[in-house]
């Protein structure tokens, strides 16, 4: 389901990583951005969420290693009504000074 980047993970649980994801299936109008939110605030993240024209989910999430790896296997799952297909993973560089994690503008 999820494909992730080529790039090892050799942060340490507590150093802080970010990843950009793009979640396909059945994921707008399930409550899908808002499960997100909720996630990342559980694992204490950072980051955005938003809707894609084409259907899809993209969001960037930032925290600590463990707690993000945590935050994506929690959007693998997705909320209740949704059908997460498939699951692509970047690691992208972490943004200084974030203090959130909102939902942005559908695209």
């Amino acid at each position: 389901m999820a494909s992730h980047a080529d790039t090892p993970r050799s942060q340490s649980s507590q150093s802080q990583s970010r990843v950009h994801m793009v979640v396909t299936g059945v994921v707008q109008g399930v409550g899908f951005r808002y499960f997100t939110v909720m996630a990342a605030r559980r694992y204490d993240l950072t980051g955005w969420v938003r809707n894609r024209m084409d259907g899809s989910v993209e969001l960037e999430a930032q925290g600590a290693g463990i707690d993000v790896e945590r935050f994506e296997r929690a959007v693998e799952g997705g909320p209740r009504w949704s059908r997460v297909e498939h699951v692509d993973i970047d690691i992208v560089p972490v943004v200084p000074g974030e203090q959130s994690f909102s939902v942005h503008s559908d695209r």
